[in-house]
């Protein structure tokens, strides 16, 4: 079996990431159009920095749930069987490394990491982003950022998720809002190839319509469960 799993930030929650639409989450308490947007960084470089570096801080702190781990059990599992796993997260966090996968796409990029403005390089990072941080490679100060995609730049590797998704069997969902593309359109574009599709989720997203098989629940619960499932079929 070829499973495609995207997953968002419902799946780190209870790892104490908070989600960001939900009632108390990031977008709730922060303007994302002044901390998440290409144009909230060309206005104010160093509030964006602080508020990337405050999530680097929480984000060191968390530590992987039993979702993670059945998520990268079925990874071995899969390949052990001569099938595989491709894991697409849309969060920015290593959980899903920490918790054991070895594999992992990450379309929106990861917070440990910063990316330079002059040379370009991009490199692992887990120190606080400030302006007059030097690039370790150039030697500019000022032009650095986090690894992130911000709202209105494209995600990574789309030929690649593509690509995966077209030679899936199953198409599943976990953790995620269904309301930011082109993440969300993802079920339909399975669908329209014939693929199966299942939704593991807190409670039903917004295009909850559009998955076979519909699962709710907190993520450590729901995920293994549905982990052991899969392998005894």
């Amino acid at each position: 079996m070829r499973i495609f799993l995207l997953t968002g930030a419902g799946v780190s929650a209870e790892s104490g990431l908070g989600t960001f639409r939900d009632k108390g989450g990031l977008w709730t308490r922060f303007d994302l159009n002044e901390v998440a947007t290409p144009q909230g960084y060309a206005r104010d470089p160093a509030k964006v920095l602080a508020f990337y570096s405050m999530r680097r801080e929480n984000h060191g702190e968390a530590e992987p749930n039993a979702a993670h781990f059945a998520v990268a059990r079925l990874e071995r599992e899969l390949a052990a069987r001569g099938g595989k796993l491709f894991l697409c997260t849309q969060n920015v966090d290593e959980l899903h490394e920490r918790g054991g996968a070895r594999a992992v796409h990450h379309m929106h990029g990861q917070v440990f990491r910063s990316r330079c403005g002059h040379c370009g390089v991009i490199f692992d990072d887990r120190a606080a982003l400030t302006l007059d941080r030097a690039c370790p490679h150039c030697g500019h100060a000022g032009l650095l950022r986090p690894d992130v995609v911000w709202f209105g730049e494209t995600p990574l590797g789309l030929d690649l998720i593509d690509e995966e998704l077209s030679d899936a069997d199953l198409f599943v969902s976990l953790g995620t809002s269904g309301s930011v593309y082109p993440a969300a359109g993802l079920v339909s574009q399975a669908r329209t190839w014939g693929i199966r599709t299942c939704e593991l989720n807190l409670e039903p997203s917004q295009n909850a319509f559009a998955f076979d098989d519909r699962r709710y629940g907190p993520a450590t619960e729901i995920v293994p469960a549905w982990v052991e499932e899969v392998l005894r079929a």
